[in-house]
């Protein structure tokens, strides 16, 4: 428990001091610490796979991060001449794009290749196809949890988009900031009552056959207090005049919060429970071992990696709609 809370502390740390330097210094560095979580987080999933029989090329796993990272901050910079829907597609054309090249790699490997199919026993297969196999599941890793989480780098960035979002550019970073804190708070409120009510109430399972220690009033209990608590949140930002200004201006108000987070709330248990299935499958406790008392990156980013991309939507839209 000692050892649990004191990585708890760090790691709340370590997101503050992100926070802190991004606001005050640049943007870039919080990109660094969710390139960081993304390659950490995809070379647990890879291991994760291949324990599933899904087996896949772990250091094309851990390189996309740094593809996908630089594809979307090229879309930031270029924003005015593409725009944010084009620098999404490209992003996923990236995607393929590694798929094919992972799939070739396989191909030109061949002795290795042919080795690693002679030493799995892998029956009913030749070069061709176990490289075609190979390549879609490491794909898989491109989109879970890469591409997931890399939507936290556009949120990061989303006064950088000032041709996409034109009436927020000149804000200071301020709305970008709360935006990102939502989103990693709608995760953080969710996961800590849920594991609270659930332990206070009991009852039923929630899905026993994947996380026998869930609940249903705990997932209940985690997304009323992370929908009552993010609108307080919101409320704590809004008592701040020049903030209160700035969600004035761009159409942020109490309800849309609640709307927003209880959707996240959902999506966020449902990644959750996601992570707890496939490591189920694996025969694996945790994802990796890199926060004592926790376990992997993953474990610690799984909720975010689904809550992420909503949180993006939304806002988008609701700063679209301005």
């Amino acid at each position: 428990m000692k050892t649990r809370l004191l990585s708890s502390i760090a790691f709340v740390l370590i997101i503050a001091v992100a926070f802190i330097l991004k606001f005050y210094v640049s943007n870039y560095f919080f990109d660094a610490l969710i390139l960081f979580i993304g390659v950490v987080a995809s070379f647990e999933t890879s291991k994760i796979f291949a324990k599933m029989g899904r087996y896949n090329d772990k250091n094309m796993a851990v390189i996309f991060p740094f593809i996908l990272m630089l594809t979307m901050i090229l879309g930031v910079v270029f924003d005015e001449s593409i725009g944010i829907i084009y620098t999404i597609v490209l992003a996923f054309a990236v995607l393929i794009l590694s798929g094919f090249i992972t799939f070739f790699i396989q191909l030109i490997n061949f002795k290795r290749t042919s080795l690693e199919i002679k030493t799995r026993k892998i029956v009913n297969s030749n070069l061709a196809k176990y490289s075609l196999m190979k390549a879609l599941n490491t794909m898989l890793t491109f989109i879970y949890p890469t591409l997931l989480i890399g939507f936290l780098t556009l949120i990061n960035h989303f006064e950088d988009l000032s041709f996409s979002f034109n009436h927020i550019a000149e804000m200071n970073g301020c709305i970008s900031l709360f935006v990102l804190i939502f989103a990693f708070i709608v995760p953080i409120y969710t996961d800590t009552f849920a594991y609270l009510m659930g332990g206070l109430i009991g009852g039923k399972k929630l899905a026993p056959s994947i996380s026998p220690k869930k609940t249903i009033a705990g997932a209940i209990g985690g997304f009323v207090w992370c929908v009552l608590l993010s609108v307080t949140t919101f409320f704590i930002f809004n008592a701040i005049p020049t903030i209160s200004e700035l969600f004035a201006l761009t159409g942020i108000n109490s309800w849309k919060i609640a709307i927003i987070s209880a959707v996240g709330s959902i999506l966020g248990q449902i990644g959750d429970l996601f992570e707890s299935y496939i490591k189920r499958l694996a025969g694996v406790k945790d994802s990796g071992r890199i926060i004592p008392g926790h376990g992997g990156m993953l474990d610690r980013f799984d909720s975010h990696a689904f809550v992420a991309p909503i949180i993006f939507i939304s806002f988008s839209i609701i700063f679209a709609l301005i």
